[in-house]
């Protein structure tokens, strides 16, 4: 799996940060899925390596605009582009008034489906909300403001490594009956000869695991949510000097967010919404957020934008120095 930050900033976009945005591309699949749309999402996925005609989901935290102001125009551009064959989206239940309203107000007229998933607060305590046979999203409330939820992605076990070695020397001749074997089917040769995929099969291997968390002050349903992730993406709006108002405008500092990571045991922890009080040549930087976090959880980076990072099995923080020194820059 993997991430792409399309937007960091809180509040308001600035001049190295947009708002809110990030998409998920999945593995061995051509499916992109997109975590909030801030505005000028769509301006952000143009100059990413990322393609629109592969958008397939949207997940949306909350209604507050630098996570939603970008979505109608994103939905409007994909119909225009026609290469669109639909687009679910998951969200708090007002999204659905939200979207109409604009569209029926714009005229606009989609060219594909869109299928709209209304998420309920008082029904929500980790709650699954998509299930294929690759993939599982739960969600759960936070505490903010207005209603917001955090989601979880992951993948289920993969099949065990295949052993090809074995399959070679029992003269089973490659190409499809391969693929078969690796699904753990069982396969009959045109010389009569079977064999049961899983003896050529290692353990199952465990899937990769990401949480996406904001906006939110300390919450312990984040903790329960993360548990065990691989990835945790979490809001740092505030340093921990300015807790103050993390606390009267319900976000997470840099230190909270570490504290959830350090208490869900997750593997990694990376920083975005920063709120741009932070931003070059003020008193606080974003590097003194990450140093913040890393006194707690040292496995932490901080979000730019258009950083992607492939999700991994006990992530380590392997591009410090670099991610470092563009923070110096900043």
């Amino acid at each position: 799996m993997q991430i792409t930050f399309l937007g960091t900033s809180s509040g308001v976009p600035t001049r190295s940060r947009n708002v809110s945005s990030l998409a998920l591309r999945l593995p061995q699949r051509s499916e992109l899925w997109l975590f909030d749309c801030g505005e000028g999402t769509q301006h952000q996925l143009l100059r990413s390596d990322l393609r629109t005609s592969q958008l397939k989901k949207i997940f949306i935290t909350h209604m507050h605009g630098d996570h939603i102001y970008g979505l109608p125009g994103l939905l409007a551009s994909l119909g225009l582009s026609g290469n669109s064959l639909g687009v679910e989206l998951y969200g708090p239940k007002p999204l659905r008034n939200y979207l109409d309203g604009i569209l029926r107000s714009s005229s606009t007229r989609l060219s594909y489906s869109i299928k709209i998933n209304s998420v309920e607060q008082d029904e929500l305590i980790k709650k699954v909300i998509f299930e294929d046979d690759d993939f599982l999203v739960t969600c759960t409330p936070l505490i903010h403001r207005i209603p917001a939820y955090a989601f979880r992605v992951d993948q289920k076990p993969r099949p065990g490594r295949f052993n090809i070695e074995k399959a070679r020397a029992l003269e089973i001749p490659p190409g499809p009956i391969y693929s078969q074997l690796q699904k753990e089917e069982i396969v009959e040769l045109e010389d009569g000869r079977i064999f049961n995929g899983k003896d050529f099969c290692g353990p199952k291997r465990p899937g990769l695991s990401l949480v996406y968390c904001t906006d939110t002050i300390f919450a312990e349903s984040a903790i329960n949510l993360a548990k065990g992730a691989d990835l945790l993406i979490h809001e740092a709006t505030f340093s921990h000097e300015d807790s103050g108002l993390a606390f009267q405008r319900q976000h997470s500092t840099s230190t909270m967010a570490a504290q959830v990571a350090a208490e869900a045991k997750v593997g990694q922890l990376i920083l975005t919404h920063l709120s741009p009080r932070y931003a070059p040549g003020n008193r606080i930087s974003p590097k003194d957020l990450l140093y913040e976090a890393r006194a707690i959880f040292p496995n932490t980076l901080l979000a730019k934008d258009f950083l992607q990072i492939e999700v991994q099995k006990h992530a380590t923080v392997r591009d410090t120095k670099a991610h470092e020194t563009h923070i110096m820059k900043e």
